[in-house]
C-alpha cells in the first residue's frame, strides 16, 4: 500500500520546516556567535520534539505503519549525521576555521547537505519504481559499507588531511588569502580581490556530504520506499546538527564506538534490502525469475528496535570505556608517567 497523505500535509509540511531552517539561518548571519551549551541544548530538544510531532502526525493521518518508518528513518540519519560530525570537526580543526563563524559553515554544510540529499532521492525513486532488483546493489553497497565503517583502514584524520580533487583544483586555480576575513568568502588584500580560505572550506564540507549521500540515502531507502518520507526523515535530521555540533563539543571524541553501532545499522539494513529484493525478485537468472518466498520480509518495528538498542549499546559502550580510561588516567602511576614523559626521564626510579 502507498502512502496516502492530504496533499495540503505534504506541502504545508515541507514549507513549515523550510521556513523554520530559513529563519535558522537568518539568526546566524544576523547575530554571528558561539552557542552556550544551554542555547544548543533548548535548540536540540525543539528540533527533536518537533520530529517526534511530526510522527504523531503522521500516525494520525496515514498510520502507525508509516509512523514507524519515519522514526525508523530519522533515527538512521540522525545517526549517520552525527557520524558526520566528527568529519566537520576536523575540517574546521585543518582549516583553523574561527570558533565564532563555525555555526555559517555548519549551515552552508547542511543546506549542501540537502540539496544533495533531494537530488538522490529523486533518483533513487525513479530507480526503485522502474528496477526492483537495484535493491541487491543496494543492500550489497550497505554491507560493503559497514564493513569499511568498522574496519576503515584508517582514521578520520588522515582522509581530511589528503585534500580531495576540488580542494587540490580550487587551490591552483583561484587566488586564496592567507586569512579569514571573518564569514565572507571574498576579501580584498593590497588592492587585490581575492578568496579567504572560506572557499576551501566550504568544498571540503560539500564533497563530504556528497559522500555520506551516498551512504545514507540507501540506508533510508531500504526502511521506507515513500520519497516523502525518506526527505522529511533527511530533514529533520539534518535539522538541529549545527546546534548538536557545539552541544557535542568534546562529547564526540568519547564516542569511540559510535563507527561500529552504525556499521551494524548499515549492515541490518543492507541484509533486509537483499531479502526484500530476494522476496520480490523478477531476475530470471535467480529462482528462474520467481519470488523467493522464503525470504524473510523484517518488519519496520522489527528494524526501529535495532536501531535504537545499536545506539543505545554504542553510546553506552563508549561513555563506559572512556569513564575507565579516564579513572586509569588520574592515578598516582598514569601521572608519573606523564610527568616522566614530558621531562624525558623514566617514569620509576
Amino acid at each position: 500500500m502507498d502512502l496516502d497523505l492530504p496533499v495540503w500535509f505534504e506541502i504545508g509540511s515541507l514549507v513549515v520546516l523550510v521556513l523554520i531552517l530559513a529563519a535558522d539561518l537568518l539568526l546566524i548571519l544576523k547575530r554571528p556567535h558561539i552557542p552556550s551549551t544551554k542555547e544548543s541544548t533548548l535548540w536540540v530538544v525543539f528540533y527533536v520534539t518537533l520530529a517526534l510531532i511530526f510522527a504523531g502526525l503522521m500516525w494520525i493521518f496515514a498510520g502507525g505503519e508509516y509512523a514507524g518508518q519515519f522514526v525508523a528513518g530519522w533515527l538512521t540519519e540522525y545517526s549517520l549525521s552525527i557520524d558526520n560530525l566528527f568529519v566537520f570537526v576536523l575540517i574546521m580543526s585543518q582549516f583553523s576555521v574561527p570558533r565564532r563563524y563555525q555555526q555559517e559553515v555548519l549551515m552552508v554544510g547542511i543546506i549542501i547537505a540537502l540539496v544533495l540529499r533531494g537530488l538522490f532521492i529523486l533518483v533513487g525513486a525513479a530507480v526503485i519504481e522502474q528496477f526492483s532488483w537495484v535493491f541487491f546493489i543496494f543492500g550489497a553497497f550497505l554491507v560493503w559499507t559497514a564493513y569499511r565503517q568498522a574496519f576503515p583502514g584508517g582514521d578520520h584524520d588522515d582522509d581530511v588531511q589528503r585534500e580531495n580533487f576540488i580542494v587540490r583544483m580550487l587551490r591552483r586555480t583561484v587566488d586564496i588569502s592567507d586569512h579569514y576575513d571573518g564569514a565572507k568568502i571574498r576579501t580584498v588584500v593590497d588592492g587585490k580581490k581575492m578568496f579567504t580560505p572560506m572557499i576551501i572550506v566550504f568544498a571540503a564540507i560539500g564533497v563530504t556530504d556528497l559522500l555520506f549521500a551516498i551512504d545514507s540515502i540507501p540506508a533510508i531507502f531500504g526502511i521506507t520506499q515513500s520519497p516523502f518520507i525518506v526527505f522529511t526523515a533527511n530533514l529533520f535530521a539534518l535539522m538541529g546538527l549545527r546546534q548538536l555540533y557545539f552541544l557535542l563539543g568534546d562529547l564526540l571524541d568519547r564516542l569511540r564506538y559510535l563507527h561500529y553501532g552504525i556499521a551494524f545499522i548499515l549492515a541490518f539494513i543492507g541484509v533486509k534490502l537483499v531479502f526484500h529484493a530476494m522476496h520480490v525478485n523478477e531476475l530470471p537468472f535467480i529462482n528462474n525469475g520467481q519470488h523467493i518466498e522464503w525470504a524473510p520480509e523484517i518488519s519496520t518495528w522489527t528494524s526501529l528496535g535495532v536501531i535504537v538498542a545499536s545506539m543505545a549499546v554504542a553510546t553506552v559502550a563508549s561513555l563506559i570505556a572512556s569513564s575507565r580510561d579516564k579513572r586509569k588516567a588520574d592515578t598516582p602511576d598514569a601521572a608519573a608517567s606523564v610527568v616522566a614523559e614530558e621531562k624525558g626521564t623514566p617514569p620509576t626510579v
